[in-house]
């Protein structure tokens, strides 16, 4: 080939808005208004779904769905999509299931996530749905847990999470 790949070799394109304009204007909306903005495309989402083609598909407190075209750019050495993806995109619902339920001026990180892989996701798969469900959000802990199912319903991988819940400190001015 005369673009310098090698036969068979595919190319994929990816480009992301400021990461720094999103949270800043999530400063000032509810998680669950923040997250809606970005599914209503009122606002971008985070470059990490524009990277794996992750699209948000369903917001309410305490309930968050995203959904991700199995595709072989996602594979791992043995042609199966990476568990990392897998357990990015079940660490994205039950973070942003918990991120739903919070005020103004709360904010939320991962302290723990546990995956239970269930079955390889391949391409055959299709389109699958990560949802997740806060199960208990405190002062200064969220629990929630995920599962990762097909359009058929066959389960490929469940998760739990601690988040940390906190204040989110001042905007620094001019920021």
């Amino acid at each position: 080939m005369s673009d310098g790949r090698e036969a068979g070799e595919r190319r994929r394109t990816v480009t992301w808005s400021d990461p720094k304009a999103l949270a800043a204007a999530g400063r000032g909306l509810s998680g669950a208004a923040h997250l809606r903005a970005m599914m209503a495309g009122d606002l971008p989402p985070p470059p990490v779904m524009a990277l794996l083609g992750i699209t948000l598909d369903t917001v309410d407190e305490g309930l968050v769905r995203m959904q991700l075209q199995a595709a072989e750019y996602l594979y791992n050495p043995i042609g199966t999509v990476h568990g990392g993806i897998v357990a990015t995109i079940l660490d994205s619902v039950m973070g942003c299931a918990v991120h739903s339920t919070l005020p103004v001026g709360r904010g939320y990180t991962t302290l723990e996530i546990k995956v239970n892989y269930l079955r390889a996701v391949t391409e055959a798969a299709g389109i699958v749905t990560a949802e997740g469900r806060a199960v208990h959000v405190g002062r200064t802990t969220g629990v929630a847990d995920a599962r990762l199912f097909d359009a058929a319903g066959r389960l490929y991988a469940t998760a739990s999470t601690t988040c940390l819940v906190f204040d989110l400190p001042p905007a620094k001015a001019g920021a």
